[in-house]
């Protein structure tokens, strides 16, 4: 038997999207729950492979109202990453729920419903808080494959211990197949397939950059790359369907290390995979770095485009009031997918939710956001330096002049 639970708002995801919005969505005193398909927060990042450290420094790696705990030119790993979601769950007491894996989400009736397993939530508002990274995208010939060839997808990847002996062909060439490139080839010799994405034009480690990632994260990326810009819709599409530039590996990285560029595969001749140039490689491991799809079929209502992607504006759906997604790339600008940019797009959710609720509820004071810790601190620092300077000009009001002896 189904339990049936409402609560005003439902987050889908409790990754660093859903956590900040469930961050906006308490400081304003509105109920909430998150659900989490994995069995611990941050085990998506747990998940990926070992080596794995993230592409942007700590400095712009927190959400909102926690400092990521780590010198700030540093480039946090991968489970690093993880504690720091998971710290950050305790820090405010935000109420999560683990593997609680959402199978559907539909609206019967005024309320949206969300089925997790044996638990249905009804609800006034949900968010999608999740990334674009959903549904793997691997091709059709991968099935012609010879048997005895491992095959994996990125994501299924997590160190060289679980590939055969013989050479490895990595079929993508954006930022995981490089990265995972890099990993293989101290064992085995390693092919890598498809185009030249570009790189970025300078160390992301190096001295430079912390002159120049600034200027690209939270300039370009994070306020002229906007959707509602023409500049910025251009970039999106361009991101969308050609994914971006490598960030930390450079080619001559790639040559450096013994990784060798091929063209891209084509297709599968007697069980082995074929070049674009015809060439036929004995490989005997591939790591398909295909990509993507985004992966919202379990999404009962009719709120997406012929691609998949949510028709939105800022994150509200399109003709479902009440629906939001969080976390996808240009919710509203090119960073809105990266960890220094989603809590952003949080807080202009939770105050759109805020709206709904003083519209359905006007005599309501819910919704209306306290002030945090730091905020606070400021603005008693305003009151007591106006005070004091108020008590020397002789203006303060009696009660705490100086010549005043009572206390106060």
């Amino acid at each position: 038997m189904r339990k049936t639970e409402r609560i005003q708002t439902v987050i889908i995801g409790a990754g660093q999207a859903g956590l900040a919005a469930a961050y906006y969505l308490k400081r304003r005193g509105l109920p909430f729950i998150l659900l989490e398909a994995h069995q611990r927060v941050g085990d998506a990042w747990r998940k990926r492979w070992d080596s794995l450290h993230l592409f942007t420094p700590a400095r712009f790696d927190s959400i909102a109202g926690l400092r990521f705990p780590a010198p700030p030119h540093s480039f946090p790993s991968k489970d690093a990453m993880a504690d720091y979601l998971e710290s950050y769950v305790q820090r405010f007491d935000l109420p999560v729920r683990t593997g609680m894996r959402v199978e559907k989400v539909a609206r019967p009736g005024d309320r949206f419903e969300v089925t997790a397993g044996d638990h249905v939530f009804e609800a006034e508002n949900v968010i999608v808080a999740m990334a674009s990274f959903q549904k793997r995208v691997v091709p059709e010939f991968a099935g012609d494959l010879d048997p005895s060839i491992v095959q994996m997808h990125s994501s299924e990847y997590r160190n060289p211990g679980q590939l055969q002996p013989g050479d490895v062909l990595l079929v993508g060439a954006g930022n995981s197949g490089a990265e995972i490139g890099l990993d293989v080839v101290r064992s085995h010799r390693t092919w890598l397939s498809g185009r030249d994405v570009g790189h970025v034009p300078f160390r992301v480690d190096g001295r430079a950059a912390r002159v120049l990632m600034p200027l690209v994260l939270r300039v370009l990326f994070h306020r002229v790359a906007r959707a509602n810009t023409p500049w910025g819709r251009k970039f999106r599409k361009k991101m969308l369907t050609q994914g971006g530039p490598l960030v930390r590996t450079k080619p001559s990285d790639l040559a450096a290390a013994g990784v060798e560029r091929v063209p891209r595969v084509a297709g599968v001749q007697n069980g082995k995979p074929m070049l674009e140039d015809g060439r036929v490689l004995d490989v005997a491991n591939v790591i398909w770095c295909t990509g993507f799809k985004p992966g919202f079929s379990w999404i009962d209502l009719p709120v997406f485009d012929q691609q998949g992607w949510p028709k939105h504006e800022r994150g509200a759906a399109a003709g479902a009031p009440g629906l939001y997604f969080l976390g996808l790339m240009f919710i509203y600008a090119a960073s809105s997918t990266m960890v220094h940019g989603v809590s952003r797009d949080a807080k202009y959710i939770a105050g759109s939710i805020a709206a709904r609720v003083r519209a359905a509820h006007p005599s309501s004071h819910h919704g209306r956001e306290e002030p945090s810790a730091p905020e606070r601190m400021a603005r008693k620092s305003r009151s007591a330096a106006a005070v004091s300077r108020d008590a020397v000009s002789g203006n303060a009001p009696a009660s705490v002049h100086a010549s005043d002896r009572r206390v106060v």
